[in-house]
């Protein structure tokens, strides 16, 4: 028998915290009803003419290893929204990548923008408990869901006002992404089945987005170099990580703000704007 990917044994997991979670459903969904009002991701990322930055803290990775083990996320937050950061993305997988949602609260409570619960999100509980939890957006991964649920999913974060970066990684989740509505696309450089990185081939799909979706390149930002070259590919935002976790987050951050980002192409439209979308997508 083939042995797992690593993104399916995190889902593996996942699929049993969200068993869990289904036990204080009700409580979850009260305490989202009480949340304060979520602040505007999608705007956030919209800065004419300019790449914004989505500065993310992660202490670990499967990937990398330790990072930044000891890090605090209000105060790696407040660095980030003060070098310019449009956005902070959180991760909070405990298991794998040493995240919590008292990581995401802390950083919410430090900073003005808008913060991003960074997760592996398969079902709704999670949204009502990433709502409740304060989270401004969430992240929805195309390989992990179904069409349908990826479609119950993103009208759900409507319904509560959170944003949701809808992560493709080739053109054909690009287009699964679109069909089910997504308005914030984030293309993914790293394969989450192997962990290994292609920028180019990233910054290539990035050209061909709608010009009405706000586009955001994820992984392989290193330099102030790459954050340009995705304006150059049309990219509004960059989400970035690992680099800024691993140096200097107040120089990372000012390194990447404010390239110049060109129109795109908007050669990628999704396949057939009447047709029937097929539900089968991953499971």
């Amino acid at each position: 028998m083939a042995s797992k990917t690593i993104l399916e044994e995190i889902l593996a997991a996942k699929r049993e915290e969200v068993a869990r979670l289904q036990l204080f459903r009700s409580a979850i969904r009260a305490q989202a009803d009480e949340a304060r009002p979520p602040r505007g991701f999608e705007a956030s990322l919209r800065r004419p003419g300019e790449v914004s930055v989505v500065a993310e803290f992660k202490r670990r990775s499967p990937s990398a290893g330790d990072i930044n083990p000891y890090a605090q996320a209000a105060g790696v937050a407040s660095v980030y929204a003060s070098a310019g950061a449009a956005a902070i993305s959180v991760l909070t997988d405990e298991r794998y990548f040493g995240g919590s949602l008292d990581d995401l609260r802390s950083a919410k409570d430090a900073v003005g923008v808008p913060v991003l619960r960074k997760d592996f999100t398969l079902d709704p509980v999670q949204l009502y408990e990433a709502r409740a939890a304060g989270a401004d957006a969430i992240l929805l991964i195309v390989r992990a869901l179904r069409d349908a649920r990826l479609r119950e999913l993103l009208e759900l974060a409507n319904d509560l006002g959170l944003g949701a970066l809808v992560e493709a990684h080739d053109e054909e989740e690009i287009e699964r992404a679109l069909q089910a509505g997504a308005r914030i696309v984030g293309v993914n450089a790293r394969d989450l089945a192997t962990f290994e990185v292609d920028i180019e081939r990233s910054l290539s799909l990035i050209e061909g987005l709608p010009a009405d979706v706000v586009a955001v390149a994820e992984s392989g930002i290193r330099s102030a170099e790459d954050a340009a070259a995705a304006g150059s590919a049309g990219a509004d935002a960059v989400l970035v990580g690992g680099w800024l976790m691993a140096g200097d987050p107040a120089a990372g951050v000012e390194a990447l703000v404010g390239h110049p980002r060109r129109p795109r192409s908007g050669r990628m439209q999704p396949a057939g704007a009447e047709a029937a979308i097929d539900d089968d997508g991953a499971p």
